[in-house]
């Protein structure tokens, strides 16, 4: 009978201690799971600098186009301002002429 309780205990001993395999077995994949981890982090840091770089390109071809279109309207801008600059010297130089024409008109 004791032999039979000797090996009732061995049976039930893997249980409650753990061999050294099963420890290492536990180191492994706990090691490996934090690599996995890590490998999806990379992974998802590489895709999130991708967007990044996308954004950031169609940000840079975006402001571009509005530069270019911010510059022609300031060359249009120019143009109307010396166009009315010219209108009002021919505007000024009617109404002095027509100033001067009813003094004379008035003396006559």
């Amino acid at each position: 009978m004791c032999c039979f309780s000797s090996q009732h205990e061995t049976l039930y001993a893997p249980l409650f201690w753990p061999s050294k395999r099963h420890h290492l077995r536990l180191s492994h994949l706990k090691r490996r799971r934090t690599q996995l981890k890590e490998a999806r982090q990379r992974k998802r840091m590489i895709e999130v600098k991708e967007e990044i770089k996308m954004k950031n390109l169609k940000l840079y071809m975006e402001n571009q186009t509005i530069i270019e279109e911010n510059e022609k309207l300031r060359k249009q801008a120019m143009l109307l301002h010396k166009e009315n600059q010219d209108l009002m010297t021919q505007l000024q130089i009617k109404l002095s002429e027509l100033n001067n024409n009813t003094k004379n008109n008035n003396k006559l």
